[in-house]
């Protein structure tokens, strides 16, 4: 088989799995945001936030990097595998055990105080499942990681049930989080052991080259961090708590529609970092431009459609308290389109190897962000938080395909661009008469919806956006035995 079509194949088997966790997700979701209203949703917000800085700070980049150096063919996998898991053990429990006790000397209510020292556990057991999540990608075999994800979601579903029939409010419903963190970790690494056996391992010359490789992206990550969720920190200490209730549940709209590009980003990771070691900039290029493309045919329905359903969306989502909410999704859908086409870039910029050059560019978007974070949320709420999202998503995705350019000499077509932007005009058209109303019943929503994508998905087939022998080449079904690797341009 192609490479192309082992792409294409796990794509489609790892959308799959993430549609069924995604949807498990939602419902879990939904859940929280009935039982706790906007208020205590907000208090659930504030405190997965703090938990967030502290958990991303202790990232390290090592998904990347693990990704990147197992992608090399001179690397012996378990070994660095092995050194990979054991630094980022000890660097997850060093950031995450701090946040307990700093969270005391902000000025929140005890309620979120004592949140924060009941479930930072469950951030400790995602950052394991990161390099473990790289060994799929590598693997082409992401199929293994929604698995994981599904029984983590199944098990958060089930504790948020029980702690609904037991009345346990919010710490009920954090430890449920903290028990599906657990469940999603055993079956990453249960799932991981036909490739490697995950041990401790402390070998300091490849802890230094580990940290050599991972400090700029350390850095990028931290000032990502602060451009990125620093507007629900900041709105939460100048703002009401129901106030970051209706941000937050717009939040956990947006962080479904982000998995996609990184999920797809991270299949493409190893093929582009393979391909420019293997000194074949064309297959490079080519593989971006279709990646770019794929891109762009998801994200322009995405901000065209929220302009007409984005408040029944959020309805349905979190329930009718949360109807506010509709406004807040239709800014942040730009943003969301911004990092679907910013994120090909940046991991682009990783399989260059050129991440150092990225630092100054992140250094000036957060702290432009962070600014304006001070000056508009503490008068505009959560417009002002979300206009700078998008504008800060806006810049990165700018400075990150500047960064290919200048180290690659890739400029990106336009012309699938163009064809997804006059097919979604198409979809608009149809919204515009038949886009459901809050009334609306869940089926008419997803009925609207299923017909937008389809007129969307003529309008693209016709204007030559997709074509037939994508489509066949994507769908045609042809397996063999063995680890897929690179196996020259035939893209």
């Amino acid at each position: 088989m192609s490479l192309v079509k082992k792409v294409a194949h796990n794509t489609l088997i790892q959308i799959a799995g993430k549609l069924i966790s995604t949807i498990l997700g939602l419902f879990a979701i939904a859940l929280i945001t009935r039982y706790l209203g906007p208020t205590g949703f907000g208090e659930y917000t504030t405190v997965i936030t703090f938990l967030t800085f502290f958990a991303v700070t202790a990232d390290f980049g090592l998904t990347l990097v693990t990704v990147q150096m197992i992608s090399r063919r001179e690397i012996a996998e378990n070994k660095i595998l092995n050194n990979l898991f054991s630094l980022r053990l000890v660097s997850a429990l060093a950031f995450l055990v701090v946040a307990p006790l700093v969270i005391w000397l902000f000025p929140y209510s005890p309620t979120v105080k004592w949140g924060v020292v009941l479930s930072f556990a469950s951030f400790l057991f995602p950052a394991l499942n990161q390099v473990l999540i790289g060994l799929f990608q590598k693997r082409l075999s992401m199929s293994r990681d929604a698995i994981a994800e599904t029984l983590g979601r199944a098990v958060l579903i089930t504790g948020v049930l029980l702690t609904r029939k037991l009345e346990a409010g919010l710490n009920g419903i954090l430890l449920a989080t903290v028990a599906s963190s657990l469940a999603s970790f055993a079956g990453h690494y249960f799932l991981a052991r036909k490739f490697v056996i995950i041990r401790w391992e402390f070998d300091w010359e490849i802890w230094k080259k580990i940290i050599d490789k991972s400090w700029p992206l350390a850095i990028t990550i931290v000032l990502n961090l602060i451009y990125l969720r620093a507007d629900t920190l900041f709105l939460s200490l100048f703002r009401s708590v129901e106030e970051v209730g209706l941000y937050g549940a717009t939040y956990r709209v947006i962080d479904v529609l982000t998995t996609i590009p990184f999920m797809f980003a991270g299949l493409i990771l190893p093929i582009l970092t393979t391909a420019w070691s293997d000194n074949s900039p064309e297959y490079f290029k080519k593989v971006l431009q279709k990646s770019f493309d794929f891109m762009a045919i998801l994200a322009v329905p995405l901000i065209i459609g929220a302009q007409f359903i984005a408040q029944p969306i959020m309805i349905f989502a979190a329930g009718r308290d949360f109807a506010p909410s509709g406004p807040i999704l239709q800014v942040l859908i730009i943003a969301v389109a911004a990092i679907f086409l910013g994120t090909m870039f940046s991991h682009a910029v990783v399989a260059l190897d050129r991440q150092k050059t990225m630092i100054r560019f992140y250094a000036f978007a957060s702290l432009s962000a962070l600014l304006a974070y001070l000056i508009l949320i503490p008068r505009f709420s959560y417009f002002g938080a979300a206009s700078v999202t998008v504008y800060s998503e806006l810049v990165i995705a700018i400075f990150s395909a500047y960064c290919v350019y200048k180290y690659s000499g890739f400029m990106p077509s336009l012309k699938i661009v163009w064809k997804s932007l006059f097919s979604g005009a198409a979809m608009g058209a149809f919204l515009y008469f038949f886009s459901p109303s809050y009334q609306n019943t869940l089926t008419r929503l997803l009925f609207i919806m299923a017909a937008a994508a389809l007129v969307y998905g003529i309008a693209l087939f016709l204007s030559g956006g997709i074509r037939q022998k994508d489509l066949i080449m994507i769908f045609k079904r042809k397996t063999t035995s063995g680890e897929p690797t690179y196996d020259g341009p035939k893209l």
